[in-house]
């Protein structure tokens, strides 16, 4: 069932003059969802706050049997309840996935989880718990999980509750509260340390700690292409933040409490800020902005204007943000009734979007570059590719096309280029990298393919 909801333009001066970014809603019937993911096959996966986990099918459709129902161990209401799921690199041979919630204390568990020999449902009897952290307040959980390309869990934790970190948990570096860790749990125990997390063998620091200084990170993803991590961190009461940092890089101080965003909050004992990690965009709490929820840097094929291009969304205003490459911040118009809480992606990187209030997963879609979008498009053949010098298009009729090159960061790099009499393109110049060929004409409305410039 794919019902076009919502059509709004926005502005986007890198890609085109007017982008329109439409929600499609995809899959309905859900509480409260956390989080969308996939195991990298052709299912999407639903986490519910309340402790179940709901498996959606390509065309939308929601299987009746749970994937996973663990409701009775879990503390749901406010931000508390089943909020992460990660799936390992190996699931399809080992059946292991993990997930974040909290326990009727309101402890903070992070256990694996096997799935059982049907594959839509997974075994409830098959936990074993590889944290169990106290926490002091019942707000600020984290909750957000992932997998890094080195096979090692990233696991992002709250900075235990209250206002103002009132026990500087997240400057803390004894303290499991506040941070990122990275853990292997490749191993018979619950789970080993990374030889190369920075502060093993020193005598200030848990071993398991990644980074620090987060307040509360709802949420925060992996970009492949560039190789960053990408962090929504929710503020105190006038800043959000989105940061972005090598997944290499090791020891990040992100600054809070010290530092809401980049102003001093309570620097009572802190570090230099030369020591610290500052947010690459912030916004305020105007226009009835009060809290970010972060998601994904889009990777998919369908859509090529939305390449490089990160998506999150403010929890109240409704909006959806759209992080340009050159850092500056585009709002969409309110999605009037909506409250997005997850983002997520299926596997082939195609980007979807959940409400908490409405119980509803989008498809995150563009009116505009949308591949398949012309007539006799298998007739369209462009070549080499890899290419150098020149590229070359050919079975089009309209002599009317121009063409448009777009980085994987997002950043156009051709304009309005003619088709020369021989069909081809001159791309001399272009450094050597993975782009987008877009044409474009009044008759058709738009093709794009993946282009390698060597």
């Amino acid at each position: 069932m794919k019902k076009l909801l919502f059509s709004w333009s926005i502005i986007c001066s890198l890609i085109l003059n007017a982008q329109s970014i439409n929600l499609q809603e995809f899959a309905t019937g859900f509480t409260a969802p956390v989080e969308i993911t996939n195991a990298n096959d052709t299912r999407l996966f639903v986490v519910q706050q309340n402790g179940i986990i709901k498996i959606v099918q390509p065309n939308g459709t929601v299987n009746a049997t749970n994937f996973l129902n663990i409701s009775s161990k879990i503390l749901y209401g406010g931000e508390r309840g089943l909020l992460g799921l990660a799936f390992h690199p190996q699931y399809s041979t080992n059946g292991y996935f993990f997930v974040y919630y909290n326990n009727t204390a309101g402890n903070i568990i992070v256990a694996r989880y096997t799935v059982s020999s049907d594959a839509n449902v997974a075994d409830p009897n098959s936990e074993k718990i590889l944290f169990n952290i106290p926490k002091p307040f019942d707000n600020h959980n984290g909750g957000s999980i992932h997998f890094a390309p080195d096979g090692m869990l990233w696991i992002v934790t709250g900075d235990g509750g209250s206002g103002g970190d009132p026990n500087n948990n997240a400057q803390n570096k004894n303290a499991f509260l506040g941070k990122m860790l990275r853990v292997d749990v490749n191993t018979t125990a619950a789970y080993a340390i990374p030889s190369d997390n920075p502060f093993v063998g020193a005598v200030d620091g848990l071993d398991e700690i990644w980074s620090y200084g987060l307040r509360n990170a709802w949420k925060f993803s992996f970009d492949l292409t560039t190789g960053n991590a990408m962090i929504a961190d929710v503020g105190q009461g006038q800043i959000e933040e989105i940061n972005r940092m090598p997944i290499t890089q090791a020891g990040i101080n992100y600054g809070w409490r010290c530092y809401e965003g980049n102003n001093a909050y309570n620097t009572a004992g802190c570090a230099s800020s030369s020591t610290m990690t500052f947010p690459i965009a912030v916004y305020d709490h105007s226009g009835g902005k009060c809290s970010i929820t972060g998601g994904y840097v889009y990777r998919g094929n369908v859509y090529p204007a939305l390449q490089g291009k990160y998506f999150f969304a403010d929890y109240c205003s409704t909006q959806i943000g759209i992080l340009n490459s050159d850092n500056s911040i585009t709002w969409t118009p309110a999605f009037s009734g909506n409250n997005f809480s997850t983002f997520g992606q299926d596997s082939q990187k195609e980007l979807y979007v959940a409400a908490v209030n409405n119980g509803k997963v989008y498809k995150v879609t563009t009116g505009t570059l949308a591949t398949g979008e012309i007539a006799n498009l298998n007739q369209i053949k462009i070549h080499p590719n890899p290419a150098s010098g020149k590229v070359f298009v050919e079975g089009l009729k309209d002599k009317n096309i121009t063409a448009e090159i777009i980085s994987a960061e997002g950043r156009k790099v051709l304009e309005n280029a003619a088709i020369n009499n021989d069909n081809s393109i001159n791309i001399s110049g272009i450094p050597a990298g993975v782009y987008y060929l877009i044409l474009k004409s009044g008759e058709l409305k738009s093709y794009s393919q993946k282009l390698i410039i060597k």
